[in-house]
């Protein structure tokens, strides 16, 4: 039936070509690896590439020598404008190509086989010469395709001699130069342009073509000579009387890859990623079929391989690895589980971590998972600055577009959330990154740990410090002289090492609770995880437990508001000795009998000796201790 109908039968393959592998975009470079793959032998066709014309050239001068590294031009005579055959019609439109003329056709097919974008101009227009420049800002130009474009300082234009745009170099020709009816001569222009500039101009005019497609991938720089050789072979066929002229135009610049690049392949690099054993002449067998060559054998045990010039996509050892992977045959190389001297393990930040968690877990906080992402104006309410924030050039809503410097407003807004749901008195924690913007590009990242407890005071929030510095070892001092952002100016404090803050312990303050619509105080503990769990605590000893009673009692000290409790506990600590195994403060009194700029602290003391029973007199005179130590911070003694 087909040969009744005069049709052929044909397979088409739809192959779907990453982009690191531009060979492929042609048919010359599927066959090169189907051919390799399949152990057969690729036969290329059989051209002439003898020239019977008399010399021809075409002047070019190249302006921009980094976006254009190479400019050909080869003159023909003896053309007929006429339709092409059937085959090579038919062969285009199966690629989704319509058949225009011979020129054209052969032009297109060319590109389609070889993977090498070309143009052929009306010599007339063109023999004068061309000029390969950047366009003028707002310069304009109308493509084959009869639309009007505007240009940019960015695209390339390939001109004729009188600085005309003639087309717009790796993406579409003009108008003015394209081959008619009566075209008797042709200028065939075969070129190398910068990848990248080509893609930007194709993006920029929203102008996508099969050159385009080529040019942005990256194209054999070398593969001139034999695209000019084949374009005249398949325009011979309509054209017997073509002429190819000598004195072809190759313009280069030093931007031009190399033809030849080379890499050193260590064969055990081989062995230790695929697990296969690779002799220098095993590698050759596998390598040679797709192009690539044996430039040298080294007696360290590996080769200089030389990389073809049509494979822009290697140029490192793992990539000639790779393609042994892929021509010896996944299958084939085997499933071998490789040792490691060392097995799985937490490493130490990560065993801290687990090790915080438990500890918060076990105070009895939920683990809260806010948005990182924060609305304008969120950190301003919990009296946070907006300076050193970053924002989202692209947010997917207004309402998250400010990267979270702190913890606290996610953590507010999860406790307000639950007691808008009756749920008052409630325990949470966050172990997260917050992003505050430093001197660099990238933000001062850092992990931070937030415990909040609702209808709590400062003391709990001391209470959950102290478990967690003795769980994980760590310590800091006290500061009230300047509260933390955010915290009640007189019940909070900075955790401080030096100069260095470390976190806030307290209440936060009660504007910021209003403005977050939170009823009640508010507990809260902050500390710069980056920091904490990449020490290493001290190991501890184990200390015996004494056998004889113990003796408490209490005293209550009325302080300036200015004397911080942990200081009073720090004095009364280094007065008691060796003897003062506990200091715990029990209460906290303002009120009838004590002045305005005071308040009464109640601490419980407790004294043990590891070897002997106290008596009255050690017990006395540890509490006199105490109590001198007390007042040299201006405390006074309750009756």
């Amino acid at each position: 039936m087909y040969e009744a109908l005069g049709v052929d039968s044909d397979v088409v393959f739809d192959l779907d070509v990453t982009r690191n592998r531009p060979d492929c975009t042609g048919y010359l470079g599927v066959a090169r690896d189907v051919a390799a793959g399949m152990g057969k032998s690729l036969t290329l066709p059989k051209i002439d590439q003898s020239e019977t014309g008399k010399s021809l050239s075409v002047p070019v001068a190249i302006s921009a020598p980094e976006r254009c590294s190479r400019f050909a031009v080869r003159v023909m005579s003896g053309i007929s404008i006429t339709q092409s055959p059937d085959w090579i019609a038919r062969r285009l439109a199966r690629a989704g190509m319509r058949s225009i003329n011979n020129v054209v056709d052969v032009s297109n097919l060319v590109n389609l086989e070889l993977n090498q974008p070309n143009h052929a101009y009306d010599f007339e227009a063109v023999r004068d010469g061309f000029i390969v420049r950047l366009a003028n800002e707002g310069e304009r130009f109308t493509t084959l395709d009869a639309v009007e474009r505007t240009l940019s300082a960015g695209d390339l234009l390939i001109c004729n001699a009188q600085d005309k745009p003639v087309g717009i170099a790796g993406i579409m020709g003009g108008l003015d130069s394209e081959v008619t009816d009566v075209t008797t001569s042709i200028a065939v222009e075969i070129a190398f342009f910068e990848p990248d500039a080509v893609r930007a101009t194709s993006t920029r005019h929203a102008l996508r073509t099969e050159a385009s497609l080529r040019f942005e991938r990256g194209v054999d720089p070398y593969g001139a000579d034999f695209a000019f050789a084949r374009f005249a072979e398949l325009l011979r066929i309509t054209c017997p009387n073509l002429v190819v002229h000598a004195g072809a135009t190759d313009a280069r610049t030093d931007a031009l890859p190399k033809q030849v690049r080379t890499t050193q392949v260590r064969l055990n690099t081989i062995k230790r990623v695929l697990g296969i054993d690779v002799t220098a002449k095993g590698l050759e067998d596998v390598i040679a079929p797709i192009g690539f060559t044996i430039a040298k054998s080294a007696t360290d045990g590996s080769v200089v391989v030389g990389i073809p010039s049509w494979r822009n996509d290697c140029s490192s050892e793992i990539d000639i690895v790779e393609e042994v992977a892929r021509h010896y045959g996944y299958d084939n190389l085997g499933k071998i589980v490789p040792t490691s001297p060392v097995h799985g393990r937490l490493s130490d930040v990560q065993k801290r971590r687990r090790l915080l968690r438990e500890i918060v877990v076990s105070l009895g906080a939920s683990e809260a998972m806010p948005n990182p992402f924060l609305a304008p104006g969120e950190l301003i309410k919990v009296g946070l600055s907006e300076d050193n924030a970053l924002r989202l050039a692209n947010p997917l809503v207004a309402e998250e577009s400010v990267l979270r410097t702190s913890l606290l407003p996610g953590m507010l807004k999860s406790i307000a959330y639950n007691q808008s749901h009756r749920i008052r008195d409630i325990s949470l924690f966050e172990i997260g990154h917050v992003y505050p913007q430093g001197t660099e590009i990238l933000p001062d990242e850092f992990e931070s740990l937030c415990i909040m407890v609702a209808g709590a005071d400062a003391s709990i929030a001391m209470d959950m410090w102290s478990q967690v510095s003795a769980g994980l070892g760590i310590g800091a001092q006290l500061a009230q002289d300047q509260p933390p952002t955010g915290y009640h100016a007189t019940r909070s404090a900075q955790l401080k090492r030096g100069k260095a803050v470390l976190g806030a312990v307290g209440e936060i303050d009660p504007t910021v609770l209003a403005n977050a619509g939170i009823v009640g105080r508010v507990a809260c503990l902050e500390v710069n995880l980056s920091v904490v769990l990449s020490e290493v605590p001290k190991s501890q000893s184990a200390q015996l437990v004494s056998k004889f009673p113990s003796s408490d009692f209490d005293l209550a000290f009325v302080v300036g508001n200015t004397v911080s409790a942990a200081t009073m506990v720090k004095a009364i600590r280094q007065a008691g000795g060796n003897l003062l195994v506990d200091v715990a403060l029990f209460d906290i009194y303002r009120g009838k009998g004590v002045s305005n700029d005071a308040r009464s602290l109640a601490y419980r003391l407790r004294l043990q000796a590891p070897d002997r029973t106290l008596t009255d007199v050690e017990v006395s005179e540890v509490r006199a201790k105490c109590i001198a130590a007390a007042e040299k911070l201006g405390a006074t003694l309750r009756g």
